[in-house]
């Protein structure tokens, strides 16, 4: 049996541990924040933003940012349509629609023209999904949402390492939120953050993290509104800090893996994520997305991966297809980006030699 090649693994080193066993030893009582304080610190410096709140996902990052806009019932949020559901999920639990857009054949996030038709006088967000490492059009969407008043907000949940005209992507929007999960990039197992400039924003978001009690409350255990529960462990942070701490070396590893990718696929019938002009892409997970003409299936190529002991994933599914939110069917692009894409693995310590053999699988059944 050959070696599993598997699509994602962190990349945990002596300085992850050693901070993990300082936090257990010693992050309790007066210093139990400190790895969280640190972390946020860190994050918010290499993002070139001023606030970061660290939370135990991304998905409540996002939750709470958009309450802190007071998004409710009533209000709209406009939404790419191929995407996880992470990112829509937390505007049903406020009360409100997402409505869904399609998005642009080459980068798979939100293609602008569809967006400025979807504003109406109820849409008081758009989320800007950074997919795969490749960028919203973060000018385009920023004009829209400057026109009508509507702010723009990021899910970077995979994008650290991309920039947008040297602006790292999560610091454009209103706010940003990141996905810290055992897939990503940087990890810290389970876990995210929330990032903004906006310091009135930040001080509601803070204060609904912690069940709503303000950093200003005197009282104990005195909370001026009802809010949440989305801390994130001060375990997790030490490791945070520490992936942080050699996030050039993650990114890096990550774009030499998709560079090995390009250089052997070249010749092939498909799209890779895309780095256009004034833009790095961070390539969080190397994708293929097949042209149409091409007559092998994806469940065929998977089942030719798995053959060989090798992880991959399909593209996520459009969310109108789901049955769980509004069906959409003036979505041609969503609908047909996910029948012939798929990610490839490539976590941290993948070889040269493992990069090889998911291509020779590659090329044999599209190779022609």
């Amino acid at each position: 049996m050959k070696s599993r090649i598997y699509y994602a693994k962190p990349s945990i080193t002596e300085r992850e541990t050693r901070y993990a066993a300082d936090a257990a030893a010693n992050g309790w009582g007066e210093h139990c924040y400190e790895y969280i304080e640190r972390f946020e610190a860190a994050f918010s410096h290499h993002l070139g933003v001023q606030y970061a709140i660290a939370t135990s996902s991304c998905t409540g990052a996002m939750h709470l940012g958009l309450a802190g806009l007071g998004i409710g019932p009533g209000d709209e949020v406009i939404v790419p349509d191929i995407n996880w559901i992470a990112s829509v999920a937390p505007v049903t639990y406020l009360g409100a629609t997402p409505v869904l857009v399609d998005v642009s054949a080459e980068t798979w996030c939100l293609d602008p023209v569809k967006v400025a038709a979807a504003i109406t006088p109820r849409t008081k967000a758009i989320c800007a999904v950074h997919l795969y490492g490749n960028l919203s059009d973060m000018d385009a969407l920023l004009a829209i949402g400057l026109k009508h008043d509507v702010p723009v907000i990021e899910d970077a949940a995979e994008a650290i390492g991309s920039s947008w005209r040297g602006h790292r992507a999560g610091s454009l929007g209103r706010f940003g939120v990141f996905s810290f999960h055992g897939s990503k990039t940087v990890t810290t197992g389970e876990g995210g953050m929330f990032v903004t400039n906006d310091a009135k924003l930040h001080a509601r978001v803070l204060t609904l993290s912690n069940h709503g009690r303000s950093s200003g409350q005197t009282k104990q255990f005195w909370p001026d509104m009802i809010g949440y529960k989305y801390k994130m462990s001060n375990l997790q942070a030490a490791i945070g800090l520490a992936q942080i701490e050699r996030v050039d070396e993650l990114v890096a590893r990550k774009r030499s893996i998709f560079a090995a990718y390009a250089a052997q696929l070249a010749h092939l019938p498909v799209a890779m994520n895309c780095e256009p002009p004034g833009t790095v892409n961070g390539f969080w997970m190397p994708t293929l997305v097949a042209h149409p003409e091409v007559k092998v299936r994806r469940e065929t190529i998977l089942a030719a991966l798995k053959a060989e002991n090798i992880d991959a994933r399909a593209f996520f599914w459009p969310l109108s297809q789901l049955g769980l939110l509004p069906t959409r069917h003036d979505n041609p692009v969503s609908a047909q980006l996910n029948v012939n894409a798929l990610n490839l693995p490539s976590y941290h310590d993948m070889t040269e030699h493992e990069i090889e053999r998911v291509c020779a699988v590659l090329l044999q059944h599209l190779g022609g």
